[in-house]
């Protein structure tokens, strides 16, 4: 599902003036009874699917060893969280309401649809990144009552049912062919890719969030996920699933603006330090080059100048010679270092000066550290056909279901689930030329016990998201895989698992917010910060003994 990012402008021009004492009704407003749904629902995906992209190749690429900064890293690297804002989530969640209240007026079955499918992604995250939140009672503050205006936060397993249930909604509404709607544009009429107005796809997509959600729920509400996953998978046709990279749940970035670009771009960011300070993190780039995996190539860029050290030296030598920096061990003492000719990252909450690991000639806020890889040149780029938020994917609902197969579940063989997720990700990337040689790799053929094959199940997975690493995030909380572990320098000697719910929320809802903080399991890293811990467990993870 390519849904092509782009702006809507709106020019309100006076067509007839034989009496200006009457207002003519605009049929593309922007008041909620007038506008049209068709206005809204590009707002709604495109504002969406920043939000989605900004985390999984924002800090929580960092929770997840992808990259680490080498400059204002504190958050990404060493987890210094303190106050993140759902404030933009709900944001987008009442543009939402408005296009799926605006539709179900005026019978727009297919604009329902992809109301459902937003808003389901969009309190999915909101609850797996916080917790327990307002739901129920949220979006309704232009409503009276106390309830409305202060609402209280719903228990994490009413708002994932209540996921569950709209995404049956919406695989229903938009289970009709595409000429039985109404309100569609002509493919040729519509400013972004016409398969964003494909009810096909957006049902594909449908079914593969509440795949994703049924597994979200595997371990607390076991037989509930069971009968929803093998449910999917027995009834193909009444459950389609996105089973090609073709057809993925992508944004694909425009690059015109600073707000239509790739967030580390450095078309629009005149410093270029958005791009500069992101560089490969060491446990990716090991993992990467440990299999031999093109992918490697596609994402990251080679050292500017390699390191050698060499004993036969004489002592203090540190020269350049024929772009490679020669040393003497001496030069090196106890340090660190990583002499890899090609790919270097950066080891995770490394220290407290990040750039200046691997010895870089030139530390600080705006250095360049020849050493270390930076992230490919296309990610300096405002827009380009690898650039897309990825919502879900092809290669996700594969290893979904060769995670349900590995629990004994009816859905078919776990290898071949397995090895589709791998050449759905190589087609993504476009070193699908490469999969047969990687595929017959002893460490990447699924064999072993059950705990083996899972391993490298969620391995792959996680390998897979780059640049939408939020998901990994969720299935590392909920598996404790891959096994990753905190850096000397982060924030406590283990990985976060939640976001903290921010000051004005606990100021101004106090009452409410006071229950869902008790609602909360404190654990030996929660420490100094009480119950409000991005180290706190919510319902989802407790009781499970994940990921520690």
């Amino acid at each position: 599902m390519k849904l092509k990012y782009f702006a809507i402008s709106i020019l309100m021009v006076c067509l007839s003036c034989d009496d200006l004492t009457e207002l003519n009704e605009n049929p593309n407003g922007v008041e909620p009874g007038v506008i049209n749904p068709n206005l809204v629902l590009p707002t709604v995906v495109t504002e969406a699917s920043k939000l989605y992209l900004n985390l999984g190749f924002g800090n929580i690429a960092g929770v997840m060893q992808h990259t680490q900064l080498d400059a204002w890293f504190d958050e990404h690297n060493d987890y210094a969280w303190t106050n993140q804002s759902w404030t933009p989530y709900y944001g987008v969640l009442r543009d939402n309401k408005v296009l799926y209240e605006r539709s179900t007026e005026l019978g727009m079955e297919f604009h329902q649809g992809v109301s459902l499918i937003m808003k389901s992604m969009m309190f999915g995250l909101i609850t797996d990144l916080w917790g327990d939140a307002p739901y129920t009672h949220a979006l309704n503050g232009d409503l009276p009552g106390v309830e409305n205006k202060l609402p209280a936060f719903d228990d994490q397993e009413t708002i994932y049912r209540g996921i569950i249930a709209d995404l049956e909604t919406a695989n229903t509404l938009l289970s009709k062919d595409r000429q039985e709607y109404i309100g569609l544009y002509e493919d040729d009429d519509v400013p972004y890719a016409s398969m964003h107005m494909d009810p096909a796809l957006w049902r594909k997509m449908a079914n593969s969030l509440l795949l994703r959600y049924y597994m979200r729920l595997s371990s607390k509400l076991p037989d509930v996920s069971r009968q929803g996953v093998e449910k999917i998978f027995a009834h193909p046709d009444d459950y389609p699933l996105i089973t090609s990279a073709g057809e993925d749940a992508t944004l694909s970035y425009a690059g015109n603006s600073e707000g239509d670009s790739w967030p580390s771009n450095a078309v629009f960011d005149a410093s270029g330090s958005n791009y500069r300070r992101n560089r490969m993190c060491a446990t990716l780039v090991d993992a990467l080059q440990a299999l031999d995996d093109a992918r490697l190539g596609v994402w990251a860029s080679k050292v500017e100048i390699p390191l050698v050290v060499d004993p036969g030296l004489p002592a203090g030598t540190d020269q350049i010679e024929d772009g490679v920096r020669y040393l003497s061990p001496d030069v090196v003492g106890t340090k660190s270092i990583d002499t890899d000719p090609e790919y270097v990252g950066i080891p995770p909450s490394v220290s407290n000066q990040p750039s200046g690991y691997n010895l870089n000639p030139t530390p600080g806020q705006t250095s360049n550290n020849p050493h270390v890889s930076y992230l490919s040149p296309i990610y300096a780029e405002a827009a380009g056909p690898l650039l897309k938020a990825r919502l879900i994917s092809a290669a996700e609902v594969r290893f979904l279901l060769a995670e349900a197969t590995l629990k004994g579940w009816a859905t078919g063989n776990a290898s071949e689930h397995y090895l589709a997720g791998i050449r759905a990700s190589f087609e993504t990337w476009g070193v699908d030329n490469t999969y047969d040689d990687y595929v017959m790799q002893p460490s990447v053929i699924l064999s072993g016990d059950t705990d083996e094959q899972l391993e490298k199940v969620m391995t792959q997975k996680w390998i897979a998201s780059w640049s939408a690493t939020t998901e990994s995030w969720f299935d590392y909380r909920r598996t404790g895989l891959p096994v990753l572990h905190a850096g000397p320098a982060a924030a406590r000697d283990a990985l976060p698992v939640r976001f903290y719910y921010m000051q004005d929320e606990i100021e101004m809802n106090a009452a409410n917010t006071a229950k869902a903080l008790e609602r909360l399991e404190t654990t030996q890293y929660t420490q100094a910060d009480g119950a409000n811990s991005a180290w706190s467990k919510q319902w989802l993870l407790q009781g499970t003994s994940k990921p520690w």
